[in-house]
C-alpha cells in the first residue's frame, strides 16, 4: 500500500512538473513567435502585426499552466493554518505546505496574468499600435518552471503533512 503511494505521488510531481515546463517552453516560444511578426517602434509606442503563432502558444502555455495547478491543488490536500499561534505550533512539513501553497499562488497569478495579457494582445486580427509590451510571454514562461517547483513543494509536503496528522490521529483515537 505504501509503495503504490509514492509511485502514485512521483506520478504526480512528474506530471506537474512536465506540466509547468511544457508551458514554461511554450510561454518563450510564444516570446519568439511574436518577435518574428513586422512592427514598428517609436520610442515607448509600438505598432505590430499579431501574431497567432503567438497567440496559439500563449493558449497553451496558460492551460497547462491552470491546470498543473489545479491538479497540484487538488490532489495535494487542503492544509489550512487559521491563527499564527497555529503556524508557530505547526510541524515544519506543515510550515513549507502553506509557504509554498501561497508561493505558488503568488506565482500563479503573476504567470497566468502575463501569459494572457501576452496572448490578449495577439489576439487581435488587426494591426495594433500602443505602449510596447515586450517580455510577456518571457517572463511568464520563466513563472511557470518556478510554479512548478513551487507546486511539487506544496504537494510534497502538504500530502506528508496528512500522513504525519493521520498517524498522530491514529495514536490518540484508541485510547
Amino acid at each position: 500500500m505504501a509503495m503504490a503511494n509514492k509511485n502514485t505521488g512521483l506520478l504526480v510531481c512528474l506530471l506537474i512538473i512536465v506540466m509547468d515546463i511544457v508551458a514554461g517552453i511554450l510561454g518563450i516560444a510564444a516570446e519568439v513567435a511574436q518577435n518574428k511578426v513586422q512592427h514598428l517602434r517609436l520610442w515607448i509606442l509600438e505598432c505590430r502585426d499579431p501574431s497567432y503563432e503567438a497567440f496559439k502558444l500563449g493558449m497553451a502555455a496558460v492551460v497547462l499552466l491552470s491546470l498543473a495547478h489545479v491538479i497540484a491543488n487538488l490532489l495535494g490536500g487542503c492544509i489550512c493554518v487559521w491563527s499564527t499561534e497555529e503556524l508557530d505550533k505547526a510541524s515544519p512539513n506543515k510550515r513549507l505546505a502553506v509557504g509554498s501553497l501561497i508561493m505558488s499562488w503568488i506565482i500563479m497569478v503573476i504567470a497566468f496574468s502575463l501569459l494572457i495579457m501576452g496572448t490578449l494582445a495577439n489576439s487581435r486580427s488587426r494591426k495594433s499600435c500602443g505602449i510596447s509590451h515586450h517580455r510577456l510571454f518571457s517572463v511568464g514562461g520563466i513563472l511557470c518552471f518556478i510554479h512548478g517547483l513551487f507546486s511539487v513543494a506544496y504537494y510534497i509536503s502538504s500530502t506528508s503533512t496528512l500522513e504525519e496528522e493521520k498517524k498522530i490521529n491514529q495514536h490518540v483515537a484508541p485510547a
